[in-house]
């Protein structure tokens, strides 16, 4: 069982290797959801995530022999780190199996620590499955990332930390993938203070929790498809789900497009990296139906590849009418380009990238069409350079961007 007692052993256990990763406050999602929001940024801490919780205090609970006879662990990245990590402080030999889709700074990372990576299955679920059997026919001891009682509690020393700095908070948003950060937390905050709700978010694309807090029972979903890799999971944790059923208050599900959103809102106003899984519960602040509460928001991860924030990056953009593309008809004779340009110009926006067509009709007399990429503001700003283009005849239309 998850005890008081057992939680206060992990929070002076993990001590010895976490980063403090004091409270954040946000001004910009404070006046955008009308409550007091916080940051837990465990991106920050130690390995990018707060999965070495759990990891370290987990190893803490093994015997000598359990430890000798070497650890294994299935993981998409944060696990895989946080358990090579605290082996390696335990001086342990650590085996990880990854999925073949694991970001390639993750795998490098969980190398670095001094673990064996071995990448087998397209998804968690399959790395976990191999990581099971490899454990059973080499004797390994298996970690489980969140279907553990003992990493869990080390996970929950989260909501310690959260407790001690702003003993009256009201809501703490938590992602959810398994269930052990969840469990942990919720079950923990419940212990301390009943009047403490703590609120799963999970994405739309694995949203095994809600699926399975709706039959009642432990559901595997059929596929997972989501941005947030670190909780791309298909049923969550057996031990743990009683926990989830008596302590989550309730579960909010995100979709892609919304991490998208949030990454940019990090970035700017907070100058943070933060993972797509960690994202999750600064997209939920938008899902809030409150308002005057002291809400934290824990940051779970910021192990983000430089391939995947660029392509994040533009999406954004995109998404918010900051860069836009429109097709325009103009007749194929001088001074007619410059014209456009100057529209645009006068209007403030920037040119990206600029394609001429001569051959959209068989008449290039009647009209050629120009695509033209750019930069904006905003969607005001987008709707009147499109404004601008119509008034001077040019036909606009606003089309896919591909960058």
């Amino acid at each position: 069982m998850l005890t008081l007692e057992s939680f206060e052993q992990a929070s002076e256990i993990v001590k010895k290797i976490t980063q403090e990763t004091k409270l954040i406050k946000s001004n910009y999602f404070s006046e955008m959801t009308g409550n007091r929001v916080y940051f837990k940024p465990e991106n920050m801490q130690r390995t990018g995530a707060y999965k070495v919780r759990g990891a370290y205090y987990k190893i803490s609970t093994l015997s000598r022999e359990e430890r000798d006879r070497g650890l294994i662990a299935a993981s998409a990245g944060n696990h895989a780190q946080g358990v090579a990590y605290a082996a390696s402080k335990f001086k342990a030999k650590a085996i990880i199996v990854m999925p073949t889709t694991t970001p390639l700074i993750k795998v490098e990372r969980t190398k670095n620590y001094g673990a064996e990576v071995i990448l087998k299955g397209d998804t968690y679920d399959e790395s976990c499955i191999y990581a099971e059997e490899l454990a059973e026919k080499e004797g390994y001891t298996f970690i489980h990332p969140f279907d553990d009682l003992a990493v869990a509690t080390g996970q929950g020393t989260i909501a310690m930390e959260i407790i001690q700095e702003l003993p009256l908070v009201d809501y703490i948003l938590v992602p959810v993938g398994g269930g052990g950060l969840a469990t942990g937390v919720s079950t923990l905050a419940r212990m301390l203070n009943p009047h403490i709700k703590v609120i799963g978010v999970e994405p739309a694309g694995a949203a095994c929790l809600s699926a399975s807090l709706g039959r009642g029972e432990v559901t595997q979903i059929p596929v997972v498809n989501t941005i947030a890799d670190g909780t791309a999971v298909q049923k969550p944790g057996e031990k743990i789900f009683p926990y989830l059923q008596e302590n989550l208050d309730r579960v909010i599900l995100v979709e892609d497009d919304e991490l998208i959103v949030a990454f940019l809102d990090m970035v700017e106003n907070h100058k943070m990296i933060v993972e797509n899984a960690g994202l999750l519960t600064v997209a939920a602040l938008r899902h809030l139906d409150f308002r005057d509460k002291k809400v934290v928001s824990v940051l779970s991860g910021g192990n983000m590849d430089v391939i995947t924030m660029s392509s994040v990056v533009q999406h954004g953009l995109i998404q918010r009418d900051r860069i836009f593309t429109v097709s325009v008809l103009i007749p194929d004779k001088p001074g007619e380009l410059v014209r456009v340009a100057t529209l645009i110009a006068d209007k403030q926006g920037n040119v990206v990238k600029l394609e001429h067509n001569q051959f959209v009709t068989t008449n290039r007399n009647a009209a050629v069409e120009l695509r033209i990429t750019l930069e904006a503001f905003g969607t005001e700003h987008k709707n009147q350079i499109v404004r601008a283009l119509e008034e001077a005849g040019c036909r606009p239309k606003v089309i896919r961007t591909s960058l």
